[in-house]
């Protein structure tokens, strides 16, 4: 498939597959600096959090800045790495799970890349490995093994991870947000994107050869993720008041929460890796935890995610997927009247709560041990739990101010 009338792709060096065949890729280690570092470790004056996203099991973060990037690591929180210039701002640093091989796009008022080029950078080896232009924005790069997905506002390229070549191009509804998402286990190979239609999710089942389209929401889509398997996914539109979970197989609703009754922007939508639980952040300053009715055959139940464990995708995959849960969302008193109410009077509302300041964007995981952990684009990092047995207001348990900034932007990339 030939993709020169949108982007050219430099490759440098040998395939990737010679540093990305191993069972585990290099670990992310202090290397020879990109380029040297020209600040020091406390002049962050004037510096602006430009993004900032979890890596693929949520064990790390990358923080874009207009002054270069950082890597902390979650448990313990610490910064890794940092890659800090006098002028230049990354817009999409995306990681690809604790490996040196990230994903670069400039960004701010002074990107260190044109907008429009997505660099593949070895920081082991300190060089860029693959560099794609595209005539328009990159609005978002996703990474795994064997895949780079790039998104832009009217269409999505696949490339293969080991040689650079293109393996699909798919057309999509207006995407400024840049939204589309893959899964992570090794033996499923899932990418969700928009649709050619508002509202709409395009499924693709890599592995099966299969495509579905799930008409999600009526409004324009905001944000949406899958599980670490791809199985299930996870919807909020632009009204942001309802999260729908959708089986990825098939496309039958499962299961719709609530997050309030007033609009709202929905920042980060994520689920946990037992499939147990869903958290919500918006611009309302609550986290949401919801509890999920959903299970996937063969899961298991424990709060870290292995690739050794995952499941079998079966063809009957929505029959086996309904299972009572211990826990329940509250619903409304009122939901005996729901004939004659609004619907929001029947819905599932919030198991859990976690407070964080209003209208500043902030990206929500799960952790460990029914923990949730929350990045601001204020530069503030919270730990914090709730109890899966009677929910409630979460318990705060560590808050660290990562990155001291003076201009905060409104928003950023997720």
């Amino acid at each position: 498939m030939n993709s020169r009338s949108e982007t050219n792709l430099r490759k440098a060096g040998t395939h990737l597959s010679d540093r990305l065949g191993m069972s585990e890729p290099l670990l992310l280690q202090p290397s020879v600096p990109y380029p040297p570092s020209e600040l020091d470790v406390n002049d962050n004056d004037g510096m602006e959090l430009l993004s900032a996203s979890w890596n693929q099991d949520y064990g790390c973060f990358a923080a874009g800045t207009s002054r270069g990037f950082r890597i902390y690591n979650c448990d313990p929180f610490k910064e890794i790495f940092r890659r800090d210039l006098k002028s230049g701002g990354f817009g999409i640093v995306e990681m690809l799970f604790r490996c040196n091989i990230l994903a670069l796009v400039g960004g701010g008022s002074n990107p260190q890349y044109p907008p429009n080029k997505v660099m593949i950078w070895d920081d082991h080896q300190s060089r860029c490995i693959g560099e794609f232009s595209f005539r328009s924005d990159v609005r978002a790069v996703k990474l795994r093994r064997e895949h780079i997905v790039v998104a832009l506002e009217h269409k999505i390229y696949v490339y293969d991870f080991t040689d650079l070549k293109l393996l699909h191009q798919i057309e999509t509804f207006s995407n400024p947000r840049g939204l589309c998402c893959l899964s992570h286990h090794s033996n499923t190979s899932v990418l969700a994107c928009l649709g050619l239609q508002r509202g709409q999710v395009r499924i693709d089942h890599f592995g099966l050869k299969m495509s579905k389209l799930i008409d999600a929401h009526d409004s324009s889509l905001a944000c949406f993720t899958l599980t670490m398997d791809g199985l299930l996914l996870a919807t909020a539109s632009t009204k942001g008041t309802l999260v729908r979970i959708f089986n990825t197989m098939d496309g039958t609703r499962l299961q719709e929460v609530r997050r309030g009754v007033d609009r709202a922007e929905i920042y980060s939508i994520a689920l946990s890796p037992n499939v147990q639980w869903l958290a919500v952040s918006s611009d309302k300053g609550t986290v949401h935890i919801f509890s999920l009715r959903v299970r996937v055959v063969g899961e298991e139940s424990s709060n870290h995610y292995s690739t050794a464990q995952s499941p079998t995708v079966h063809q009957n995959f929505s029959n086996n997927l309904l299972s009572p849960n211990t826990g329940g969302n509250p619903g409304s008193s009122l939901s005996f009247m729901k004939g004659m109410l609004p619907k929001y009077f029947s819905s599932e509302w919030s198991f859990a709560q976690f407070f964080v300041p209003e209208n500043n964007r902030f990206v929500a995981a799960f952790g460990s041990q029914n923990s949730v952990m929350i990045v601001g684009m204020d530069g503030s990092f919270y730990r914090c739990t709730f109890d899966p047995l009677n929910g409630g207001e979460m318990s705060q348990q560590e808050y660290i101010r990562f990155l001291k900034i003076d201009n905060r932007p409104k928003s950023g990339t997720t």
